[in-house]
């Protein structure tokens, strides 16, 4: 009788290990690299980034450019991923808005300027801006200043108009507003504020 000692069991491949592989660090990037069908190359690293995170269409166009992937292969499944809402940059600048006024204090002028940079439709950026409202930008703009207020507390008013007006100008807030803002600040801790301390004050916020 023949004897099976020693030999090694021979273990069945299942689906759910092919998916395991297929999920496995690194193997997406394998498979973009190695595909040689552009269109399948080019839905491939669209997933693969679409993944980490929300994208543009014009960082994905990007992404494909830089990758070497045609530009009539990078453009069919751009639109085919716009088509069922993979792309959708409206989407993405109303959430990039949200979370960047809410997060970092950043005002309508700083959003509008890096939705840009990501290449954003100058529509949809003003629809995304205008749905946070007014109302929110000032509301906004007082909380910072309440921040920083009491670490200006005995300098000059000068001094504290600038350091004041200096914050909400790196934020993008507008000279107007940060004026409104700054000097309501101050002068409801009774602080007495020339007007002449706002002279240079579009120096800070322009």
């Amino acid at each position: 009788m023949a004897s099976h000692q020693g030999r090694t069991p021979r273990t069945k491949r299942t689906g759910g290990d092919a998916r395991g592989e297929a999920g496995a660090p690194g193997a997406d990037i394998r498979g973009a690299q190695g595909a040689t069908d552009p269109e399948t190359r080019a839905r491939q690293i669209c997933l693969r980034l679409l993944a980490l995170a929300p994208r543009t269409r014009a960082q994905l166009a990007t992404a494909l450019r830089d990758r070497g992937v045609p530009d009539d292969a990078a453009h069919a499944v751009l639109n085919r991923f716009a088509d069922v809402g993979l792309i959708d940059d409206a989407a993405f600048a109303r959430a990039w808005v949200e979370s960047r006024h809410y997060s970092r204090g950043l005002a309508g002028r700083a959003l509008r300027a890096e939705l840009r940079q990501r290449g954003v439709d100058d529509d949809q950026i003003k629809d995304a801006i205008e749905d946070l409202g007014p109302d929110a930008e000032v509301a906004t703009a007082r909380r910072l200043v309440e921040r920083k207020l009491a670490s200006t507390r005995g300098l000059p008013s000068d001094a504290r108009v600038r350091r004041l007006a200096g914050t909400l100008a790196r934020k993008g807030y507008p000279a107007g507003l940060a004026f409104r803002v700054v000097k309501e600040a101050l002068e409801a801790e009774g602080a007495q504020v020339e007007e002449s301390c706002f002279d240079e004050l579009d120096t800070y916020t322009d």
